[in-house]
């Protein structure tokens, strides 16, 4: 499995800050509101220990009860108005943050439903949710623990240093005497935290990606014997994401307590220099040295919280790289064929087609066919011919590289995609069946579909017997992946999936291959009836199941060997009938 890796993102990236900041146009309002909160809060937070400074030197002195429980209630007053806007704050944050990363999640995952299978094949899907969960999730830490918060720490700087400035210079300058000491600590965890951080990031989509790998071929694991080896893999990959863990665990460890005893030590210095210029008379009272530890202390935790701001924003960036480099990814299938007609007649040529998954590694080699309206094609050929190639083109699941596909006298870019596949019916070998329900897995939630529809193709399919023999019928899950059913009936249902949308082409990719003889005797019962009137093109590694073909076409690494219906290719004595004596032989050994 490939790993992945990435580097921190830079600060002050105002590109993709910039563009980051367009998912926050439909919330203007409530991002300056965020923005206001920010700014009050900056301003009522340093008034608490003026306040405290002012009732302890100007009233306590003079015995001023009165005055004194009047700054009490302007006190309380103040703590309740602060603890109203900290609320605000802090739920309005959260609110536009999930808000916006909400729309980001659904932007990247609609982009994701348009890219083209090409990109799905050479991408890891555990890579995908990271993007599609973890990153996102991580931008919203930059609206709500980031930008905001980051302002909201510099204006607190800015205003606590002002009212200590504006209450005594010099006890400023002597409790700022560390300040130069925090900053430079400061420097040197922001450093090191955000390489750790960036190892985690790494860690975090390597360890998603092998998990969901390996769950998803668990059987594959347990058919070769192979779970010490691949638990061996997952404890070193595992390993790693610990150890990316830890070193920030161990840094933050570090960092904190070198913070507070630099905190501790301007405190000192202040309680020091306080209490000399008590003792000498200076003008200094017991209210301003409390004032001033209560300003240290608000000082130093913006301070200390700006290193993970930043790093907050740095991975806000890292994330937001990774997404847009996943929307800008020009894979998608083009979809500016406006044609969408009610009905196809079902008539397929395909002229001088090239196609290769990799440049220049051609699978299908200039193929030309047609199909007639109402015809029923054969593909047959070893692994690896080109069958499925031709079936993925026809629904546009990838692009040609030379050559053109029509349907009906129109290229198939000429038609709207979704109208283009609507018409075509699928029916594959590998069954993918849903953790839901046995109807949603028919319907794909299509609400125009209905269940006399649906009962009606499982009774014509022959799967409506064992539907009703379950708990629950149609409402039955069939958990992931149809873990609960037979592979025979798993393939039923797909059959019943593509008939209740009434194609006018129907595609079966090996539909019977993985089915017993009683069940196949069944499919191909309904296959009959599903074909009457309607163009099929069936690919089939049991021959016997395509004699009655109007045509078998004979592929052969891409290329077409030999085309004609089941007899004439057989007194051909070619690449078919040699295929047909090799099955057939097999057929009598067993």
């Amino acid at each position: 499995m490939e790993k992945e890796k990435v580097k921190s993102g830079n600060i002050v990236d105002f590109k993709v800050l910039k563009r980051l900041f367009r998912f926050a146009k439909p919330y203007l309002k409530q991002f300056y509101l965020l923005v206001f909160l920010t700014v009050l809060l900056a301003v009522l937070v340093p008034i608490r220990p003026y306040i405290v400074q002012l009732s302890i030197d100007t009233y306590v002195p003079q015995g001023d009860y009165a005055g004194l429980m009047t700054m009490l209630i302007i006190l309380v007053i103040h703590l309740v108005v602060l603890a109203i806007v900290q609320y605000a704050h802090t739920y309005l944050s959260g609110w536009v943050g999930q808000t916006i990363i909400k729309d980001i999640r659904i932007k990247l995952y609609e982009h994701l439903l348009k890219l083209k299978l090409k990109f799905f094949d050479k991408t890891p899907i555990g890579r995908l949710v990271t993007r599609n969960v973890s990153d996102i999730e991580t931008l919203s830490n930059v609206f709500s623990e980031g930008i905001a918060a980051l302002i909201g720490d510099l204006l607190q700087l800015v205003f606590i240093m002002g009212f200590m400035f504006y209450l005594d210079w010099r006890l400023t300058l002597i409790s700022l005497a560390t300040l130069p000491l925090l900053i430079f600590s400061t420097y040197i965890f922001k450093e090191k935290i955000k390489v750790t951080f960036n190892d985690v990031r790494n860690a975090v989509s390597n360890l998603n990606s092998y998990v969901q790998e390996h769950v998803t071929g668990m059987n594959i694991v347990q058919i070769f014997n192979a779970e010490e080896r691949e638990y061996d893999k997952f404890k070193k990959i595992n390993k790693e994401h610990e150890k990316a863990h830890i070193k920030s665990v161990l840094y933050y460890a570090i960092y904190f307590p070198v913070a507070e005893i630099i905190q501790a030590a301007a405190i000192g210095m202040v309680v020091w220099y306080g209490a000399r210029g008590i003792l000498s008379d200076s003008g200094i009272g017991p209210g301003l040295i409390i004032s001033f530890i209560m300003y240290l202390q608000m000082f130093f935790r913006p301070i200390r919280m700006i290193a993970d701001r930043f790093n907050t924003l740095q991975m806000g960036i890292v994330s937001s790289n990774r997404i847009f480099t996943l929307l800008d990814s020009n894979e998608n299938i083009t979809d500016e064929g406006t044609y969408m007609p009610e009905k196809f007649k079902g008539d397929v040529k395909f002229k001088n087609v090239w196609f290769a998954y990799n440049e220049e590694e051609y699978v299908l080699k200039d193929i030309s066919f047609h199909v007639k309206e109402g015809e029923t094609i054969a593909l047959v050929g070893a692994t690896g011919a080109g069958k499925s190639s031709v079936i993925n083109l026809l629904s546009r699941f990838y692009e040609i590289n030379k050559g053109t596909i029509e349907i009906d006298g129109h290229n198939l870019k000429e038609y709207d995609l979704s109208a283009l596949r609507e018409k075509i019916g699928v029916v594959l070998q590998d069954v993918f069946l849903f953790s839901d329900t046995i109807r949603q897995n028919i319907t794909l939630g299509n609400p125009d579909i209905s269940d006399e529809k649906i009962q009606e193709a499982a009774a014509l399919v022959g799967a409506k017997k064992f539907i009703e023999r379950l708990p629950g019928k149609y409402d039955y899950n069939v958990m992931e992946r149809g873990a609960t059913l037979s592979v025979g009936q798993r393939q039923l249902i797909s059959f019943v999936r593509a008939m209740v949308y009434d194609p006018q082409i129907i595609v079966l990719d090996e539909a019977t291959s993985s089915v017993d003889s009683e069940t196949e005797e069944m499919i191909q019962h309904a296959i009959e009836k599903l074909m009457t009137g309607r163009t099929a093109i069936v690919i089939a590694h049991r021959l016997s199941t395509i004699q009655n073909a109007d045509k078998i076409i004979v592929l052969d690494k891409g290329e077409i060997k030999e085309v004609g219906s089941h007899q004439e290719l057989l007194d051909k004595g070619g690449f078919y009938a040699n295929l047909y004596k090799m099955q057939y032989k097999e057929v009598t050994t067993i």
